[in-house]
């Protein structure tokens, strides 16, 4: 007796209508990952192009995001330069710069997707979110003088969301550079805080003082704000946001900003570290506390940038640059005669990411990591 074949049953939908979201919310965090879901079919469609679902995946990855390119300030208008490849490739006109007029605003960083800009003329501060468009303006308090206090500051997620944010502003208190200011700004309370302060190290020359650098952004490791400190001293300068409190570290090394370059950075293990280049020649620091609580610098790896990157030492003009540190992908930008680098220095993983004969050493890069997800263009 002959046996039918059974066909091949096709594969069921999922029963749990709640489950699919959760599945496409586990996508990568890429430009393309939701546009391709969109083009599935009706029912993906509708979930990826559902505002909470946008927000959720938004949320969801705001801890991962992808590297999307740089706002690049050099001779002429702030523009964004996309690194990613394509599908990815972000067009270079959609985050155009909010500002036209040139020589009115300081850029002070970017971190969870925005833009905290100093509009110094107005003496305000500007939040600008370039993936939605969102502007928040923001007065400087009270004990920032723009004409007398060298301003700096940093912009970051509320915990828990994307809708709220925060703003810490630093700068030297009077126009004697003696002490370090503070004061932080929370979007759900639309106030700032009490001014915070801390002396600096007293300088033996009082026509040489301390300041925050002013070429480069703030670095956020574990639940604290750094930024590099110049003059007298040269260390790092620390913002608790735990205990809202200012400390000054003194760098593993002195260094010399004309002829050097430092960053602050995320260590392999997730504390404090301190990158130094001079030359070809890469030092990595890590601080680390002993059982006595002391905390100290320890030199954990020497990198000869020139063999890593497969450079002629002799043949460049001009030594390699620190750009800025990428925190969320734990990448430092470099300039360097032959392009512009990504490098990764728990791996020693590179890539090159722009052409440096279209990007100049002195010209001022700002990572720009965040969840795009360009669903909008498919609809």
């Amino acid at each position: 007796m002959s046996r039918r074949r059974r066909g091949r049953s096709s594969a069921a939908p999922l029963e749990d209508e709640h489950l699919l979201p959760e599945i496409l919310l586990r996508l990568p965090p890429l430009p393309c990952s939701l546009p391709r879901a969109f083009l599935v079919c009706e029912r993906w469609r509708g979930i990826v192009s559902c505002a909470r679902f946008l927000r959720r995946f938004r949320e969801h990855h705001r801890r991962s995001p992808p590297l999307l390119g740089c706002f690049v300030e050099g001779i002429s208008p702030v523009r964004f330069e996309p690194t990613l490849e394509g599908p990815n490739r972000v067009p270079q006109s959609r985050f155009p710069f909010p500002i036209a007029a040139l020589h009115t605003y300081v850029i002070l960083g970017c971190r969870h997707g925005l833009m905290l800009i100093f509009l110094w003329r107005r003496n305000q501060l500007l939040v600008w979110d370039p993936v939605t468009g969102d502007r928040h303006h923001l007065d400087v308090p009270p004990g920032f003088d723009n004409e007398e206090t060298m301003i700096k500051g940093a912009v970051l997620r509320a915990a828990g969301g994307v809708h709220h944010f925060q703003v810490v502003l630093v700068g030297n208190s009077d126009i004697q550079l003696t002490q370090v200011v503070a004061s932080v700004y929370s979007s759900e309370t639309g106030a700032w805080s009490n001014l915070m302060s801390a002396p600096l190290p007293a300088a033996a020359d009082p026509d040489v003082l301390t300041a925050v650098y002013h070429d480069m952004c703030s670095v956020m490791v574990g639940n604290s704000l750094y930024w590099l400190l110049v003059g007298h001293l040269f260390g790092i300068l620390e913002f608790n946001l735990d205990t809202q409190s200012l400390s000054v570290i003194h760098a593993p090394v002195d260094v010399d900003v004309n002829t050097c370059s430092a960053t602050v950075m995320r260590a392999d293990g997730g504390g404090l570290g301190f990158l130094f280049l001079s030359g070809y020649c890469v030092k990595l620091w890590e601080r680390k506390t002993n059982s006595d609580g002391v905390a100290s610098w320890v030199l954990e790896r020497t990198v000869a940038l020139d063999k890593l990157l497969s450079m002629n030492s002799e043949e460049g003009s001009q030594s390699p640059r620190i750009l800025m540190f990428a925190e969320e992908n734990n990448v430092v930008l470099l300039w360097t005669y032959i392009g512009v680098f990504k490098v990764q220095f728990e791996s020693l993983q590179f890539k090159k990411l722009l052409e440096s004969y279209r990007f100049y050493r002195w010209f001022n890069y700002y990572p720009f990591e965040a969840v795009y997800t360009a669903v909008n263009q498919v609809i």
